[in-house]
């Protein structure tokens, strides 16, 4: 990774590590970015906008810190000179300042590697998985994050969650794919590891469907 890495802020998108991400790039500054890191190491950082962004989006507006960098692995750069690129999650990363040298923002950077897991905390996490299977097993026909989970399984077609997918992907791409807020997704990104990821993407899930389930509530998980 860069000494300096570009940084992509918007306000409704989290990325996570090993998941994919679609992106249309059509800011001027933005071009120039992918121009500029093509020609590099392909990588880019995504960070999430805090709100009260919209006063200040031509400048430099607050960001949450925690972010996740993702490297370039498609590219398509149309005739008027935007782009449409796809980025796969690599790393979290914690924004330590940044610099002001490109009409593009650009940080310095704290790679943040996820905790590795006991055995212990593994079973926890295949309890979790199974709790997430029961939870969206009855929506997962019909919902958007199924058909990316089974791009991401190498194209299973089972409707329910793709058994072949590790845990870990499987808890990133429920977590960037389902229909949550996005300063959920960005709480769930700020989970030191993949048990408390996954524990606290099983909770917000049970809170929704039980909101959900209330008389006059129009709560739901996912389209």
């Amino acid at each position: 990774m860069s000494e300096l890495l570009p940084i992509f802020p918007l306000p409704n998108v989290v990325l996570f590590p090993n998941v994919f991400l679609p992106l249309h790039i059509f800011e001027p500054r933005y071009r120039e970015m992918v121009a500029d890191v093509l020609s590099s190491d392909r990588m880019i950082g995504m960070v999430l906008l805090k709100p009260g962004w919209e006063t200040e989006y031509e400048g430099r507006p607050p960001v949450y810190p925690i972010g996740c960098s993702g490297v370039i692995t498609h590219v398509e750069r149309l005739p008027d000179g935007r782009y449409n690129i796809v980025l796969r999650g690599v790393e979290r990363f914690r924004i330590l300042g940044e610099d002001g040298g490109t009409a593009y923002r650009r940080a310095t950077i704290d790679a943040l590697a996820e905790r590795k897991l006991a055995a212990e905390d593994r079973a926890v996490v295949r309890r979790q998985r199974s709790r997430l299977e029961e939870l969206l097993a009855p929506n997962i026909e019909h919902d958007v994050a199924h058909a990316q989970l089974a791009r991401a399984s190498k194209g299973a077609a089972d409707p329910m969650i793709p058994s072949g997918m590790p845990d870990e992907d499987l808890v990133n791409a429920l977590a960037q794919y389902l229909d949550l807020e996005p300063i959920e997704k960005q709480a769930l990104l700020e989970r030191h590891c993949l048990r408390s990821r996954a524990e606290s993407l099983v909770e917000l899930l049970e809170m929704k469907i039980m909101i959900a389930r209330t008389p006059g509530s129009s709560c739901h998980v996912a389209h």
